[in-house]
């Protein structure tokens, strides 16, 4: 709890929320806590100077990628308990089909999203009008809701043209701004795949998402609008490298098991009549990879319960990938990824808070991805759903000071 407490008390004025100004929630997929340490990023650098930031970072939810932590930080909930539990999963109540990310079908289909409430849908439900970019959820109409504006994700579309379609939504006149807009960036996220968390390319595209937030914060300045800004990233991203791969099949046989993701986390079910030989590998885990039957992962991933989780889950250790041989080329692992375990410190994400509603200076020292839906629902000032932060349950003797 202390760190929510800290989160209230860095607000102000929340007593009887505003909503003349708007809520402008930025995503940066892929940004790393520690990356504003580089010297590169000199508008988010001076936000959060300015206003609050998660000191250390904020940590995601397990696992540590990003659909289900972009969903947790709109839900408030883990994704164990808002279904969108990895990037690529199956469901046992809709046979034959998966959801992958790259799958404009499934992405679309609130199906896979109906386990829970973004705050987008929470505020158009009460009465506030929203504008959400690219974020992960937004392109379904969840419990048959959607922003009212938004637009099919669009990899191709430059940081700065982003930032431009979101101005364009305070170019109307005032009464048709919309109350809570979000953007989306996966530049950063890009790079760091492509290239690697210490490499030139992904310190470019910090640069290029820090100007175009710059872009967005004098935009807003010379339109007179005063925001309150929560920016936020989904995971960090760790080196890895062909030369630390762990062969799932040196575990159990691969005709033994169905495994459809790879990468740090594998899910593993076993085929029919390799029941025991399952178990059996379970007493064997190979260096540098830990397996668990779902109801025994450990109680800080908040992970194993939702149906669309396998019976077993591999994870291995920080900077090592999974493979199966004849399906993963060592040449072809990427120097940069994450899904590891949300603890370490190459998982920490970002978190900066800044705007009117916002007291500066705050450092807070414990920080939650599940601790953001609740916040932008005081600042919005509306009832957001209960999950997984508990701001709503803070004493109101603590709401805030001078």
């Amino acid at each position: 709890m202390r760190f929510l407490l800290l989160i209230l008390v860095a607000l102000a004025g929340l007593a009887t929320p505003a909503l003349a100004r708007p809520v402008i929630l930025i995503g940066i997929d892929g940004f790393r806590a520690d990356y504003l340490d580089r010297g590169l990023t000199p508008t988010l650098s001076r936000l959060a100077a300015e206003g609050t930031v998660a000191e250390g970072g904020m940590r995601p939810s397990f696992p540590s990628v990003t659909y289900p932590n972009f969903y947790t930080l709109a839900t408030g909930r883990h994704p164990d308990h808002h279904g969108l539990v990895y990037n690529r999963m199956r469901d046992p109540d809709l046979p034959g089909r998966t959801f992958s990310l790259g799958d404009r079908h499934e992405v679309m289909d609130p199906v896979w999203w109906n386990d829970a409430e973004p705050i987008w849908v929470s505020a158009e439900r009460q009465g506030l009008s929203t504008a959400v970019l690219f974020w992960p959820g937004s392109e379904a109409a969840i419990h048959g809701v959607r922003p009212r504006d938004w637009l099919p994700f669009e990899q191709s579309v430059s940081s700065r043209a982003r930032v431009n379609i979101a101005l364009g939504w305070f170019t109307t006149p005032q009464a048709d701004w919309p109350d809570f807009a979000a953007v989306y960036f996966d530049i950063v996220d890009t790079q760091g795949h492509l290239f690697g968390p210490n490499s030139p390319e992904l310190d470019a595209a910090l640069v290029e998402v820090d100007q175009a937030v710059g872009v967005l914060v004098a935009g807003l300045a010379a339109r007179g609008i005063e925001a309150d800004l929560v920016i936020v990233a989904d995971h960090g991203m760790a080196t890895t490298s062909g030369e630390r791969v762990v062969w799932l099949d040196d575990w159990i046989a691969a005709e033994a098991v169905d495994s459809y993701t790879y990468g740090p986390l594998a899910f593993v079910d076993p085929l029919p009549g390799h029941e025991a030989e399952l178990e059996a590998a379970l007493a064997h885990d190979p260096e540098h990879l830990d397996c668990w039957r779902r109801e025994d992962l450990p109680a800080h991933f908040a992970y194993g319960t939702h149906r669309r989780i396998s019976r077993v889950v591999c994870l291995a250790e920080l900077g090592w990938t999974l493979g199966v041989r004849g399906q993963l080329d060592p040449a072809r692992v990427r120097p940069g990824t994450h899904g590891f375990d949300p603890d370490a410190p190459e998982m920490q994400a970002v978190f900066i808070a800044h705007g009117p509603s916002i007291r500066p200076g705050v450092r807070l020292t414990e920080m939650d991805s599940v601790d953001v839906q609740p916040l932008l629902g005081r600042l919005l000032g509306i009832e957001a759903p209960h999950g997984d932060g508990r701001i709503d349950d803070l004493p109101p003797a603590l709401v805030p000071a001078d």
